[in-house]
């Protein structure tokens, strides 16, 4: 079957370039730090998403998740944050993440890129339609930043509407949250102002010879269980913390941080939380849930195995 609106576990139609622009590039000035866009390349005005990378991972990890969700029509902006091994504060990412955000809008921000460093005049970033995503840490950094967390003196010049975690992590166990801490252990007490997709994996909480990647009690569960609905959730059942990054992420990223499939179908991953990304995404950026409803009613029409899949739109 065929989503209503396109085929959204597939590569969709349009055609995607990729920019790494650097905070001292020409032109660039107000730049706070570097960030990877993947945009489509055909004449259009698409929503943006702001998409935040996990602890001691690189933005380019997830070029071919991201290129999955432009090429249905939005532009993906990932900065990239701070290495984090001996940092147990998500406060700086926070603060970093908002200063991208107000880049956007900048003289020297996304449509500058665009023009620029894409040399694409007939393609346009919609800001006003605009999301914000994370993965692992960088997901509970999205959490928080939606929160109205980190420094108050940095103002967001701008308003996400849609909010997505995609495996994300708010720490090495319930007693030992990531400052900021924003996990209470109560239901829907997480007001965070925005419809909410939370992606998680069946592996994520598994054991691979040290601590797991995410911890039962810190992880997705929470996550969903305590935001405030409207809210959705989607767990990858037989996938892993890392197996949505790209194909050539570094040996000791892919294979020996955290537990994984083992059975080399990382597209599948990449497939399948892509197009639950896009599905949730055009629901409430374009205001168009008819994929979003075609996955909530038929689960199989993914990929990889999904479960749970539920949602809560009271």
């Amino acid at each position: 079957m065929e989503l209503a609106t396109g085929p959204v576990f597939s590569r969709g139609l349009l055609p995607v370039d990729v920019k790494n622009v650097k905070p001292n590039s020409k032109g660039m000035h107000s730049l706070p730090k570097p960030v990877m866009v993947v945009a489509p390349t055909e004449e259009g005005t698409y929503p943006v998403i702001v998409f935040l990378h996990g602890c001691n991972l690189a933005n380019h990890y997830y070029e071919q998740l991201l290129r999955h969700v432009a090429s249905h029509g939005f532009i993906a902006v990932a900065p990239q944050l701070y290495w984090m091994t001996f940092i147990e504060d998500d406060s700086r990412d926070v603060n970093a993440a908002k200063q991208v955000t107000n880049w956007l809008a900048a003289q020297d921000g996304l449509q500058f890129v665009l023009e620029n460093k894409f040399k694409l005049n007939s393609v346009k970033p919609d800001l006003s339609k605009l999301a914000l995503a994370g993965h692992s840490r960088g997901g509970h950094a999205a959490f928080a930043l939606a929160l109205g967390l980190g420094n108050p003196m940095i103002k967001l010049a701008l308003k996400f509407s849609a909010l997505i975690g995609v495996d994300p992590v708010a720490g090495k166990a319930t007693g030992c949250q990531v400052p900021p801490e924003i996990l209470t252990f109560k239901p829907r007490s997480l007001d965070v102002g925005m419809p909410a997709l939370v992606l998680g994996t069946g592996k994520g909480p598994e054991h691979v010879g040290g601590p797991p990647c995410a911890p039962a009690g810190v992880n997705h569960a929470a996550f969903y269980d305590e935001c405030k609905p409207p809210h959705y959730h989607f767990v990858a059942e037989e996938y892993g913390h890392t197996d949505m990054l790209d194909d050539d992420a570094p040996y000791i990223v892919d294979k020996c941080m955290c537990k994984r499939n083992e059975n080399g179908t990382k597209n599948i991953a990449r497939q399948s939380m892509g197009g639950v990304m896009v599905a949730f995404l055009r629901a409430i950026l374009e205001k168009n849930n008819e994929d979003l409803k075609a996955i909530l009613d038929n689960p199989g029409l993914s990929p990889a195995i999904l479960n749970p899949v539920e949602h809560d739109l009271a």
